[in-house]
């Protein structure tokens, strides 16, 4: 079957829909990677042979995509209850199944609870987790199952293509791109209408889409759970900016670490093939474009432009100087439109709904929403999606439920490796490109690492540096020494080799790297370090003055030992500890030998009571 009208496409949904018995439950199993890795297989297994056994009792099971409380895996929601269940097993298929098909009640003690209070939810808007946020782009993620391209087109996929083959003039599609404001989600926020008009009127064809699936900060997955989740909704927005710019030839590049989103992504694009929807004649009309997937050996330096273009083109992924731009010359060198995974996903719903209706949510300088992956020491970990102006305050202490064990909040790092730490006194800061950038940090892809009093931001510094030195591709002699040199001095910071003046030195090495690099690699390689030192200066100080990592991170400036008013005589610290260095019993009390302790940290992660201290 082939659509070979825009209007055949509202025809199918409807019979699509009305395909499924109006009263048939459905039975979602989340099948993003975390609960995959925590038996989602296996469950959605489970139900479909308790189904067998249900006493006739229809219901639809579903593996979709990421439902966005990560750490709560496997996760299973049931509909139309809307109930959401949480750390479910195989072994609990049957009483879901039951309660999904009206036998009994909900399955309480797997219900989803407040990790900060305990209360539990059978409706997860209840929630503060789903309740601080807003779908958009994430609307059809954990709903649909992505390998069934009737599922999706039932849920919307596709209508706003369908708007533009009916009518829609490629100015037109510009126009309303240009009067949302949408800004690119891969990081700088350049409006996307200005560059898609751009490599439209650069007048050389043909012309090239590419979207930008290579994901590669730490702690970053909402891309990922994107192409995992609903890629139609990626295949949509290419086509459609492929309509506006007057290609016919559209990439993804994505990692090769991403096996699922390879084969999701490669699915949907056959299925989309199959009904018309991608390839020659599109809906039956005279627009053809197809999509391949390239994909790529997973160097951070290609999520830069000029880089992926030419891993795409299979050449070595290096950066070209910024005075040549993609949208005139890029992909063999013609005019090019290249966005990430997140932009295009918004183009679809944003022409279904009008620019208007999106200019609503957000702010005047960045509209729309955005979707953070919230990682770290929060309690509720996973995808967040909120409007853009949220204060970051809201994002970690409501739909992140504060820090584990309620420690103190120390800093959050947004924009991965080339982002910045941002301290307690800007909590209240709105989360969009502009108030980020000024407080020197940046919105990057989306990735939030939440950190508490026992994270060493020198240490940090340190981390994203050494990945930075390892991701660089050397071409430029400020980045491929610069940032050595940068590390090299954190690295003898955090050894307790620190001396007066190196904070000095690292300033004025970071301003040169940051004058005279290539590319945005190296121009934002400082980010990490000068955010540190803008508001965390007393702790660099400390390490150099005093000898003294105050957070207990470093080895050869920490000592640990046990606070007696605080110990709860469990002994956990003793078991933890591999060179033997706790001494004593419950009786009598433990101590830490300072000569025999190695400093891992292991008795100070599982006390639970806190007891281990750093001490001068």
């Amino acid at each position: 079957m082939r659509i070979d009208s825009p209007a055949k496409l509202a025809e199918l949904a409807s019979e699509w829909k009305m395909a499924k018995p109006a009263d048939a439950a459905e039975i979602l199993v989340c099948g993003g990677p975390g609960c995959l890795a925590s038996g989602a297989g296996d469950v959605e297994s489970a139900f479909q042979e308790a189904l067998k056994n249900n006493g006739g009792k229809s219901a639809l099971v579903k593996m979709t995509g990421c439902q966005g409380l990560c750490q709560a895996g496997t996760l299973v929601a049931t509909h139309p209850d809307g109930t959401l269940y949480r750390k479910v097993k195989a072994g609990d298929a049957a009483e879901i199944v039951a309660a999904a098909t009206g036998s009994r009640g909900p399955v309480e003690r797997l219900l989803c609870k407040d990790e900060k209070t305990g209360e539990k939810a059978s409706d997860p808007s209840k929630l503060p987790f789903y309740a601080a946020q807003k779908k958009f782009v994430l609307r059809n993620l954990g709903r649909i199952d992505p390998l069934d391209v009737r599922d999706a087109v039932v849920a919307g996929a596709y209508e706003g293509l369908a708007k533009v083959l009916s009518g829609m003039t490629p100015d037109d599609v510009l126009d309303e791109i240009e009067a949302s404001g949408l800004r690119g989600r891969g990081g700088a926020g350049f409006p996307a209408g200005r560059k898609w008009r751009s490599c439209r009127d650069a007048g050389v064809t043909p012309r090239y889409v590419i979207c930008n699936a290579d994901e590669g900060d730490p702690g970053a997955f909402m891309d990922r759970a994107l192409c995992e989740g609903d890629p139609h909704a990626v295949i949509e927005g290419m086509l459609v900016c492929g309509y506006a710019v007057g290609s016919s030839e559209g990439y993804v590049y994505v990692r090769e670490e991403y096996p699922l989103a390879v084969e999701r992504l490669g699915r949907a694009i056959e299925q989309a093939r199959e009904l018309g929807l991608v390839g020659e004649h599109v809906m039956g009309t005279d627009f053809s474009f197809d999509i391949r997937i390239s994909r790529g050996g997973g160097a951070f330096v290609c999520g830069e432009s000029s880089a992926l273009m030419r891993s795409v083109a299979g050449e070595v992924g290096e950066p070209r100087a910024k005075y040549i731009r993609s949208v005139v010359r890029g992909l063999f060198d013609k005019p090019t439109v290249l966005n990430n995974v997140e932009t295009f996903a918004n183009v679809g719903p944003i022409l279904v709904g009008g620019a208007s209706a999106f200019r609503a949510m957000g702010t005047e300088k960045s509209p729309g929403t955005k979707v953070f992956s919230l990682v770290g020491a929060v309690r509720n970990t996973g995808l967040v999606e909120v409007e853009m102006g949220t204060a970051l305050r809201r994002i970690i202490f409501e739909a992140g439920g504060g820090l584990i064990k309620d420690r103190p909040f120390k800093a959050v790092q947004t924009g991965g490796p080339s982002g910045g730490c941002l301290p307690e006194s800007r909590l209240d800061l709105p989360v969009d490109f502009d108030s980020l950038t000024e407080a020197g940090s940046m919105m990057g892809s989306g990735g939030m690492i939440v950190m508490d009093e026992r994270t060493c931001m020198v240490d940090v510094a340190r981390y994203f540096t050494r990945f930075l030195v390892e991701e660089s591709c050397g071409k430029c002699v400020p980045c491929r020494e610069g940032v050595q040199q940068l590390y090299f001095l954190l690295q003898d910071i955090c050894d307790g080799l620190g001396k007066e003046g190196d904070l000095e030195k690292i300033e004025r090495l970071a301003e040169y790297i940051r004058e005279s690099s290539l590319c945005q690699l190296g121009v934002s390689a400082p980010n990490p370090v000068l955010s540190t030192l803008r508001y965390f200066r007393g702790e660099y100080e400390a390490h150099i003055r005093d000898k003294r990592c105050p957070a207990g991170v470093c080895k050869n400036l920490t000592t640990f030992a046990i606070d007696a008013e605080t110990c709860n005589l469990c002994g956990a610290c003793q078991k933890a500890c591999a060179a033997g260095a706790v001494t004593g019993d419950k009786e009598t009390g433990f101590e830490i030998v300072a000569e025999t302790c190695t400093r891992c940290g292991a008795c100070r992660t599982v006390c639970p009571t806190d007891a281990i201290r750093v001490v001068p």
